[in-house]
């Protein structure tokens, strides 16, 4: 696929934005996190609520962990010139796709497959 270089600095730029709002928002939970171990629960009740804040607050951290490592790689895509090119079968990777999830690495027509087939496959 030959995008056109507007329309791949607009994806560029959309992406270096999202990576730069999800590591502010990565350095914020984790100052939150620190300042958080410092406080005292009063009872058990508290304390297991407290817990359990702390889990959903983990579990999302690394889920932008996750999003943040798949926006780099589309980073690197852009870069070294495989950006829109399905990582299964080699095709182009349809524009509304790409404009939908940026960081996609697979064809609607892979991706399709694979789920039909029940494999996990990396791609997304």
């Amino acid at each position: 696929m030959t995008m056109r270089k507007e329309k791949l600095e607009r994806i560029k730029s959309e992406l270096l934005s999202r990576r730069d709002a999800i590591a502010v928002g990565l350095r914020r939970s984790t100052e939150e996190w620190i300042d958080s171990e410092d406080l005292i629960q009063a009872d058990s009740v508290d304390q297991a609520a407290a817990d359990t804040d702390r889990g959903i607050a983990v579990q999302m951290r690394n889920r932008d962990r996750v999003i943040l490592r798949e926006v780099d790689e589309a980073l690197r895509r852009i870069e070294n010139g495989t950006f829109g090119e399905c990582e299964r079968c080699g095709d182009d990777i349809s524009e509304p796709r790409l404009k939908a999830n940026p960081s996609t690495t697979l064809c609607i027509g892979c991706k399709a497959e694979l789920e039909s087939e029940g494999q996990r496959f990396s791609g997304r």
